[in-house]
């Protein structure tokens, strides 16, 4: 599989870069950045590591010789302030998000092509992305609330003094103000985490908030998240790359799952070599279901108000 990373000289991109490097099973990396300097400077940092981690042919280029990749991942854009709602980027990301998308199109992209979305406002941009492209819907999708699904089971298994990776909690919805924990399935080594004493309404509250306010927290202290979000998105690709079929909370264009209809947002999906294989409509507490239903309205208002 061929990986163009557009934005591959910021955080994100090279974090997501490294993460697929180290994971040998990305064949070719292609550094694509605005600024020319930067992404050869993350492409030679990353050559000089291949004799150690991979095989990979790594490289700087520009979207002619991108033309022929396999997925294109989006990471470009510019970055969220402390106290700024994901959904405030939107005026300020989507025309350089709408010139990404132009170029890509210019170029020629395949039709087997897969573009993949991790630019904030990621749900809003995804959306833009399928509107624009011509790609099929299941091609295009979005890191979504995959990162905060992370992180949400890390601080579970980190208060209650659990192996993190035994723990499986989802976050649905929009990547962002209104997204949705999902505690009526989340568990740990398949046992249901409601049925632990020490899960009391105020400890999922506790632990919710501060998944919600994490991005800005991590903003606040070190700039922007890097390490974390490289490894959600490493996990989304090898699905991929290697047709897991897994189980994810990516960000697609819903089409009748929840009651909800074409607008993008995270449900769990089955991502495989095709993308988003299809939606997955787990039974849902009410109040989780009604929430999913709000974020997705919450989005559509947005979307209404961008200017294209």
């Amino acid at each position: 599989m061929k990986v163009t990373i557009i934005g591959g000289g910021g955080r994100v991109g090279s974090c997501a870069a490294f993460a697929l490097q180290c994971a040998g099973l990305v064949a070719e990396l292609q550094i694509l950045d605005a600024n020319k300097d930067l992404a050869e400077g993350e492409a030679l940092d990353l050559l000089h590591g291949s004799a150690l981690a991979g095989d990979q042919r790594v490289y700087a280029g520009d979207y002619a010789r991108a033309a022929d990749s396999d997925l294109f991942l989006i990471t470009a854009g510019l970055r969220r302030k402390p106290d700024e709602s994901r959904l405030d980027l939107i005026n300020r990301n989507v025309a350089l998000f709408l010139q990404i998308l132009e170029s890509l199109k210019s170029a020629g992209v395949k039709k087997e092509a897969h573009a993949f979305v991790v630019s904030n406002p990621v749900d809003i941009l995804t959306q833009l992305a399928v509107q624009r492209l011509g790609l099929p819907w299941n091609q295009v999708y979005g890191l979504g609330t995959m990162l905060d699904t992370s992180r949400f089971s890390s601080f579970v298994a980190e208060v209650l003094k659990l192996a993190p990776t035994q723990v499986k909690a989802l976050i649905l919805g929009e990547h962002g103000d209104s997204m949705i924990p999902v505690w009526s399935s989340a568990t740990v080594n398949g046992l249901p985490l409601a049925g632990l004493a020490e899960c009391t309404p105020g400890f999922q509250n506790t632990v919710f908030e501060r998944t919600k306010g994490s991005g800005a927290e991590v903003i606040k202290k070190k700039g922007g998240a890097g390490w974390a979000v490289g490894i959600a998105i490493r996990d989304v690709i090898h699905s991929v790359l290697l047709n897991k079929k897994a189980l994810l909370p990516v960000s697609s264009l819903v089409q009748g799952a929840y009651g909800i209809h074409n607008i993008c947002l995270s449900v769990p999906s089955i991502v495989g070599r095709k993308g988003v294989e299809k939606h997955v409509e787990i039974k849902l507490w009410p109040k989780e279901a009604m929430g999913l239903q709000q974020s997705a309205k919450a989005l559509s208002d947005t979307l209404a108000k961008v200017k294209v």
